[in-house]
């Protein structure tokens, strides 16, 4: 088995992945991980993580996708010590 070493669309079909449902799951984990990202921001993640000129049309997919994935309301960490 050949190793991947570049996110392009041809050796992602080799492997059986479709480049809406990859973009999607990668936005949303990204928006997971670092939600709040501006457009341009989330854009330019994108061309990082697909560097292949074949990947450029879902740029605006991943935004969207990241866009609907971000949480909308702040998340409020708690911190509890425990009991000695």
């Amino acid at each position: 088995m050949e190793l991947i070493l570049e996110n392009r669309p041809e050796t992602c079909a080799m492997v059986g992945l479709e480049c809406g449902a990859c973009v999607r799951h990668a936005a949303a984990s990204v928006a997971s991980i670092c939600g709040g990202l501006e457009p341009l921001g989330a854009q330019q993640l994108f061309f990082q993580m697909y560097p292949s000129a074949g990947c450029r049309p879902m740029a605006h997919a991943f935004v969207l996708a990241y866009n609907d994935a971000t949480p909308r309301e702040p998340r409020v960490l708690t911190f509890v010590t425990a009991a000695a």
